[in-house]
């Protein structure tokens, strides 16, 4: 079995390189994290104290590369931070949508009945709201701060993760080696989590990796709204509200050209990623 899982794993790998946008999204994502990780031993400037109102609004220089914004602070090092930030609250609010959403949605699909019929329920209430005004409204509930705001992205994955997981197991919960382990005495606790969750992975993954550009873009959106991170935090949404706000965007555009480029490079990566998983986890490409 440990030969077999080992030769589709490479199958996979094989079909995942074969996928340019795959390859793109990998080194983009590789790229994203190092300079995510690299940013406290290579800053050029402290994030949070460092000001030089000499060169407020200032443009690109040698000093500061991406210019300075209204308060001085090098624009560079605020984009290179909020890097950091928006990758930990895309992984964190996705994993928790993957992990609460998985779970109910296994429950729902293979208990079926009343417990489906309730998470259904749930499931449709929460996909009823726009994910932008479902994400305000779990952000105002429980106060406007980063960690509100991973939360607040997290509940809007839940229901999709139902979805997908409950469909995968309604297939799946009839197919013959279900069956068979279940003639053989297995329990539902064996079942749904030894043989069921693991074929259900090649799409939880590739969600979940497509996931991470969606709640990166609602956590921009949040911090945009004022709902986000507080000052001095850098976030990238909060760094084009604070430019539109404080109405230098079109006199200074590079506070807002440089934010938004990385919000878009950061979406872009993760849909990549997300579509090279598609190619290389298909069955039909194997």
């Amino acid at each position: 079995m440990a030969e077999g899982r080992r030769d589709s794993l490479k199958k996979v790998f094989r079909h995942f390189l074969r996928s340019t946008s795959g390859r793109i999204g990998l080194v983009l994502t590789i790229a994203l994290i190092l300079l995510a990780l690299l940013a406290p031993v290579l800053r050029p400037f402290d994030p949070a104290t460092a000001r030089d109102y000499t060169a407020r609004l200032d443009g690109p220089s040698l000093e500061h590369w991406f210019g300075a914004d209204g308060l001085g602070r090098d624009v560079f090092t605020l984009v290179w931070y909020g890097l950091r930030i928006s990758l930990v609250i895309s992984l964190l609010s996705v994993g928790l949508g993957l992990i609460v959403g998985t779970f109910f949605g296994l429950i729902a699909g293979y208990f079926r009945g009343w417990v489906d019929t309730v998470i259904g329920w749930a499931t449709d209430i929460l996909l009823a709201f726009p994910s932008i005004l479902l994400a305000i409204a779990v952000v105002t509930i429980a106060g406007a701060s980063l960690q509100s705001v991973m939360i607040a992205v997290g509940v809007v994955q839940i229901p999709i993760f139902i979805r997908l997981t409950r469909s995968m197991v309604l297939s799946l919960r009839e197919q013959d080696f279900v069956q068979t382990v279940r003639a053989f005495g297995a329990t539902s606790n064996r079942i749904i989590f030894k043989h069921i969750l693991p074929a259900s992975l090649a799409p939880l993954v590739v969600q979940a990796t497509l996931s991470l550009g969606t709640a990166t873009l609602e956590a921009a959106g949040l911090g945009f709204l004022g709902l986000g991170a507080k000052p001095p935090t850098p976030e990238l949404g909060t760094m084009l509200s604070d430019s539109f706000r404080n109405g230098y965007s079109l006199s200074a555009p590079w506070t807002i050209i440089f934010p938004g480029l990385m919000i878009t490079l950061i979406v872009l990566a993760f849909n990549l990623l997300g579509d090279g998983l598609r190619d290389g986890l298909d069955p039909r490409n194997r």
